[in-house]
């Protein structure tokens, strides 16, 4: 990333404060990131595939109305950081939602500040943290409306858990990681499989999120889900042109495609 393409994404995401290696610097960049650039796989939806090369994600992410996964929205920030000083590199997760753990199909960020280790990620869907995490081990982490923990786990390293919004008293596997060194040709393989598998998620269906102030938009296919301050407004969409005008309304997502250039979902 050059002075140019950094300049272009501070203007986009609404940062106009002193960049330094700091943790203040660390948290402005990634909670403007994560409220301006939408989780979204409608590449894949489009059939068009996803690039995890440098230039490729800056031109979609900054230049254009879209958002991308993990292994565009964490591979932007992650080449911000590194731009602006920071000592960062990319990690690759197991993620363990579904109860059976993935391959190294996640990636996210390690930053290290002095003694201090900080997992940053902009990419997670809807349980993305919304804010960078210190990684230390067994204590709550919260973010503004969010509880998290690490945890050590002798089968995959360590785990990040989110405890449940419903019970308190249950903590929920997200993604598990062990600090190898991740080259590129792991990020290829890992998004390779991500958007092309047909046993990937991203395949078969079209999701988007995007953070709002105190809650989280979403879609899941036609299901367009509003939660803030522990309500829901579900809104179930149409087929047709009026569906890319509910993506650019609500997640700013500009598609350069029609509603039928994109794969056929069930019927509602």
């Amino acid at each position: 990333m050059n002075n140019t393409d950094l300049q272009a994404y501070l203007n986009k995401i609404g940062v106009t404060q002193q960049l330094d290696v700091s943790v203040d610097t660390l948290f402005a960049l990634h909670n403007a990131q994560h409220r301006r650039l939408p989780f979204e796989n409608f590449d894949i939806a489009l059939g068009k595939g996803i690039s995890t090369s440098e230039q490729d994600i800056i031109d979609k992410l900054v230049y254009h109305e879209r958002g991308g996964y993990c292994f565009e929205l964490n591979g932007l920030l992650l080449r911000v950081l590194q731009q602006v000083g920071f000592e960062a590199r990319p990690l690759l997760g197991r993620v363990h939602l579904s109860g059976t753990p993935s391959g190294r199909t996640h990636q996210f960020t390690l930053v290290t500040l002095g003694d201090e280790k900080w997992i940053v990620d902009a990419g997670f869907g809807s349980n993305t943290p919304r804010s960078p995490l210190p990684f230390v081990l067994n204590q709550a982490i919260h973010t503004d409306i969010q509880t998290f923990r690490f945890v050590e786990d002798e089968r995959v390293g360590y785990m990040l858990q989110v405890q449940s919004y419903d019970d308190e008293s249950q903590w929920l596997d997200m993604y598990s990681m062990d600090f190898e060194h991740v080259f590129d040709g792991d990020i290829v393989c890992g998004n390779h499989f991500a958007s092309t598998s047909p046993s990937s998620r991203f395949t078969s269906s079209r999701v988007a999120t995007l953070v709002i102030d105190s809650g989280v938009i979403t879609l899941a296919n036609y299901t367009l889900k509003y939660r803030e301050n522990d309500k829901a407004v579900v809104i179930d969409l149409a087929e047709g042109p009026e569906y890319l005008s509910a993506l650019k309304e609500h997640f700013g997502i500009e598609l350069d495609a029609e509603y039928q250039d994109l794969k056929p979902l069930p019927q509602l």
